[in-house]
């Protein structure tokens, strides 16, 4: 089972960009379904993008639809998270999240594996 560990999260002035790297040293990394999620306090847990095993079948959140873009590099098992033009609104923390197979989902409950999360903090 993989085991996500993400990095990259900072202290970013409105209209900077940023990438978040989310790794694992575990389990069959190209076999699972990848994706971030970001929680701002006092909110719900938010679903940001998601991407399938062989990279492609991307989807992504209203909320940051051509700004953020999610890739991989299953050579190295790692997911990526560019975000661009980034918002104070996209302050939270952000997760990344693994399940086995193919399968979109786009709510937390379809992901079994979670990192710890990694602070994104927009802000002049």
């Amino acid at each position: 089972q993989v085991q996500p560990v993400e990095s990259g999260g900072g202290l970013v002035q409105p209209g900077d960009s940023l990438r978040l790297s989310c790794t694992s040293t575990e389990g069959s990394f190209s076999a699972y379904r990848m994706a971030w999620f970001r929680q701002a306090p006092g909110k719900e847990r938010e679903f940001v993008a998601t991407i399938n095993p062989a990279g492609s079948g991307i989807v992504y959140g209203d909320s940051v639809k051509d700004r953020f873009t999610i890739s991989r590099d299953n050579a190295k098992s790692t997911v990526f998270l560019q975000m661009n033009g980034l918002k104070p609104e996209d302050t939270a923390v952000y997760s990344c999240a693994g399940r086995l197979g193919w399968t979109l989902y786009t709510t937390g409950a379809g992901y079994a594996y979670w990192g710890q999360g990694t602070q994104v903090t927009v802000s002049s």
